[in-house]
């Protein structure tokens, strides 16, 4: 061949194009000798198409071909045919190419594993040859969906008059509640650049400046300990606006939502999304990021445990906790014994609850753990508080309020997973708001932000010492299907109010003019008021695509050790480095 570029993709041919001549260029995904043909597939982003060789018309070009191994690049020029039989699970199944011509463009070493949509290799092998995991149809699919996804939210945002700015990646240190990924000076020896957990500080100045309506599709970082859903590097969706409330914010994202899962995953989103307080969130289902697809809702039983001849329930109320149950609808049949003690149990024990008690409703009353403590009236009254009826199952926690909430949340999900509830492809928004304003933190035995300290309080002039716990924040969560997306408030945009929450959370006027001194000025010269959001978007394209793991929406991830193992990143830097740094690194050295 002396012409190898394509004409057609190998996803594009129909049988429209039956007895036309084409060139197609891509990889070989396997072939398969029968005699005198070798058929082979020939893959590119776009698809699949079969293509032939046959001896009878070329032997030296078919003796060529019986050599191509797997995901060697080719060129061929050939005809269009209609295959003998069809594949209806092809695009292109319709179809085959006889093949007149070939050019091999670039050989293969034998790949350290098939590149498959359903793929054998573990995860490990997959990172270190990650450009080959990423020719699996279902990774470049992912990616592609995630394009499409970005693209239709910078349409939108546009179209909402919003600027698309890009903020600093080289800034200053400032605490946000993780560690920072410090950048050395060369020219200013002994000092840093921290890059940025988020362009929270910016995106508001650009508030102050008058910009009125920004956005950036912004890269974050945060030195923290990883999970299957952290990456050390990360993508935000991030946005503010002037002279706004909490519904002028909700309407963007709103709408911002519905346009992109539409035009990225055809999928249509109902808005207006429902709202709930936190205190709502947390009291219904056990967390601040309810999954509302389905019911499961926990019932607070206190009363009528306080009361009730069940030592464990009487004291767990007091001792200043609380009893909550869940009613299984009808599954008094569907859960054994077993099930429910051994499986049911570990998961309210991995949250720290002391046991999970239990009772099915029948005709003749209550049997199970608690029968016996729950009988006549005291069962009756128990099961109308919690909606039973005979043929269903009671299931209860009782603890301190935080225990109980989160051994019920993560049972509920559970639960929603065993009973199919929670089918992938379905997908229900919410707005959880109200958040207090501080939470305290345990182990540094201190009030910390439950946001972050820029978040405006229900009342500017809300007493923080008195009850800290109490006070309310303008602080609202966007959350899927059990998941949170992104955070976002109205901000704080008085001098006054900000030193004064900085000065509570600790933050003295020294170390506030040193972090913040920036901020505070910009305060002083009409700072508009203001709010936005920030909002995951690999978290969000994952549960979107139904992938196990962000990872898989990432074209180049880290490990949850933080390592690349392509690149082989973080390494060792040679000493002329360091110096020119004026650093020197106290870790020992690897041996050679």
């Amino acid at each position: 061949m002396t012409h190898w570029r394509r004409t057609h993709t190998c996803g594009e041919l129909r049988s429209d194009a039956v007895g036309t001549t084409v060139t197609l260029n891509g990889w070989i995904e396997n072939h398969r000798h029968h005699g005198a043909l070798l058929f082979v597939d020939l893959r590119d982003r776009y698809g699949i198409t079969q293509v032939v060789f046959q001896e009878d018309h070329d032997a030296e070009l078919f003796e060529r071909a019986r050599r191509l191994g797997q995901e060697d690049v080719i060129a061929i020029r050939g005809q269009v045919g209609l295959r003998e039989k069809a594949n209806p699970d092809r695009a292109t199944g319709e179809i085959e190419v006889l093949v007149r011509g070939a050019e091999v463009l670039n050989e293969s070493a034998p790949p350290p594993f098939e590149v498959l949509d359903t793929v054998e290799a573990n995860e490990e092998l997959r990172m270190r040859y990650r450009y080959l995991d990423l020719r699996r149809r279902p990774m470049q699919e992912a990616l592609v969906k995630r394009g499409r996804f970005t693209t239709a939210v910078r349409n939108y945002l546009a179209e909402q008059r919003f600027v698309d700015v890009e903020t600093p990646i080289l800034t200053k240190s400032t605490p946000e509640g993780a560690r920072d990924y410090l950048v050395p000076s060369r020219v200013n020896p002994g000092k840093f650049y921290a890059l940025p957990q988020s362009p929270q500080i910016f995106k508001q100045l650009m508030m102050v400046a008058g910009l009125d309506r920004y956005y950036q599709i912004a890269r974050c970082f945060r030195d923290e300990d990883l999970r299957a859903d952290r990456q050390p590097e990360f993508t935000q969706i991030d946005m503010e606006m002037s002279f706004v409330e909490e519904e002028d914010v909700y309407a963007v994202v709103e709408g911002m939502m519905a346009r992109a899962f539409r035009e990225a995953f055809d999928v249509e989103v109902v808005t207006p999304f429902p709202r709930m307080d936190y205190a709502e969130a947390v009291g219904r289902y056990g967390n601040d990021k309810p999954d509302i697809r389905f019911g499961l809702e926990l019932k607070d039983v206190s009363d009528i445990a306080r009361e009730s001849a069940f030592a464990v329930f009487r004291g767990a109320v007091e001792a200043g906790g609380i009893v909550k149950g869940i009613c299984v609808e009808g599954g008094a049949e569907g859960f054994s014994r077993k099930d429910i003690e051994k499986d049911l149990g570990a998961v309210v024990a991995a949250q720290g609850a002391k046991g999970l008690a239990w009772a099915k409703v029948g005709p003749e009353g209550l049997a199970g753990s608690i029968a016996k403590f729950f009988e006549g009236e005291a069962g009756s009254a128990l099961c109308e508080a919690m909606g039973a009826k005979s043929g269903d199952l009671l299931l209860f926690v009782a603890d301190r309020k935080s225990v109980v909430h989160k051994a019920l949340a993560d049972l509920r999900l559970n639960l929603g997973d065993r009973l199919g509830l929670r089918p992938k492809g379905t997908f229900q928004f919410a707005w959880v708001t109200s958040f207090p304003l501080f939470e305290w933190n345990e182990d540094k035995q201190r009030w910390d932000s439950s946001h972050h300290p820029f978040t405006a309080p229900h009342d500017w002039n809300a007493d923080l010492e008195g009850d800290p716990g109490s006070v309310r924040s303008r602080a609202y969560d966007l959350v899927m299907n059990g998941w949170e997306l992104g955070s976002g408030s109205i901000r704080i945009h008085r001098p006054d109010v900000q030193q004064r929450v900085f000065r509570f959370l600790g933050i003295g006027e020294e170390e506030q003019e040193a972090k913040f001194g920036f901020l505070l000025d910009a305060f002083r010269f009409g700072a508009p008021p203001h709010g936005g959001i920030a909002l995951g978007l690999d978290r969000l394209i994952t549960l979107a695509v139904g992938a196990a793991s962000i990872r898989d929406v990432i074209a180049f991830p880290k490990t949850t050790s933080a390592t690349d193992l392509m690149c082989e990143a973080p390494s060792p830097v040679a000493d002329e480095q360091l110096a020119e740094l004026s650093i020197r690194s106290t870790a020992a050295r690897e041996p050679n």
